[in-house]
């Protein structure tokens, strides 16, 4: 995993959740892919949670008035990792979040109420339900969510991942499609692997992976291979569709997130058995 940092204490590039960031303030990579990148893309509608990144998110029939969203990674949760297999739906939840404005600073506190889902199945990723309504952040902090495509990313685009909690978005493009991504007990399917322009490092669990063209979310970003040990914890191994195994060292990777705007119904709330949603039910 990208670690969230009460679990990366012993990083060489990490110094604790409690230690300054690496940079001193917004600082953008800009990555050696084929594209060019869009300098619109900024911290606007991320969040920085205790020990990894996040955004305020929104589906694509999302209204004003519904409960807004936080999207993060299922391995970010507050009780620890889920375990192989495990979805959680409709927990109570009273997780704070920092929410950024354009260029990165702190403007205030929003709390959830609800872990509305989390797995570490097929996908890493967690949606959190919030006290206040997307027209209430807006009020209150000028701040508009960021927009989950619902669909399918393309290799070659160009992306940024936007890190809240280290005030860095790292700019790259999709290399590939994974069809299995294994790391240790888990398995990870249709994953995105970056370009090495986006380095990414603990504490950017979590991170919104947004399309430089559309701003779009498009995937959550999750791991890499750090050591390159072959599908152990946070040695992440590619597995093709004939069992092939391969190792990129120093390479990372992201969950795709077109398949959430199907899962969330009316009022943003999660109906797993909504026709088309597809992600992995409990």
């Amino acid at each position: 995993m990208n670690k969230p940092l009460l679990c990366a204490l012993s990083s060489v590039l990490i110094l604790g959740a409690g230690a300054a960031p690496a940079v001193a303030g917004p600082h953008h990579d800009r990555g050696h892919g084929k594209h060019h990148h869009s300098q619109d893309v900024d911290f606007s509608g991320t969040v920085a949670l205790s020990n990894c990144s996040g955004s305020v998110v929104r589906m694509p029939d999302s209204q004003p008035t519904d409960p807004a969203l936080v999207l993060s990674n299922g391995h970010c949760l507050e009780s620890g990792m889920p375990g192989a297999g495990e979805v959680l739906t409709d927990q109570p939840s009273d997780r704070s979040f920092t929410l950024l404005d354009a260029a990165g600073k702190d403007l205030g506190t929003v709390q959830a109420d609800k872990l509305a889902y989390a797995t570490m199945t097929d996908t890493d990723v967690s949606l959190y339900q919030l006290t206040s309504t997307y027209q209430e952040i807006a009020d209150q902090y000028g701040i508009e969510p960021l927009n989950v495509s619902d669909q399918h990313p393309k290799e070659s685009t160009a992306i940024s991942v936007v890190s809240g909690y280290w005030k860095k978005i790292y700019s790259c493009d999709v290399d590939a499609f994974v069809h299995e991504l294994k790391e240790g007990d888990w398995t990870f399917k249709d994953s995105v692997r970056y370009t090495s322009a986006c380095d990414t490092i603990g504490g950017t669990s979590g991170s919104p992976v947004v399309d430089s063209a559309t701003r779009e979310v498009v995937a959550v970003n999750n791991t890499g291979n750090e050591d390159g040990e072959e599908c152990t914890m946070n040695n992440p191994c590619e597995v093709d569709e004939n069992g092939e195994v391969t190792v990129h060292q120093g390479i990372n990777y992201a969950q795709q997130t077109y398949l959430i705007p199907a899962c969330i119904g009316a009022g943003n709330k999660l109906d797993l058995e909504a026709e088309g949603c597809t992600l992995p039910k409990p």
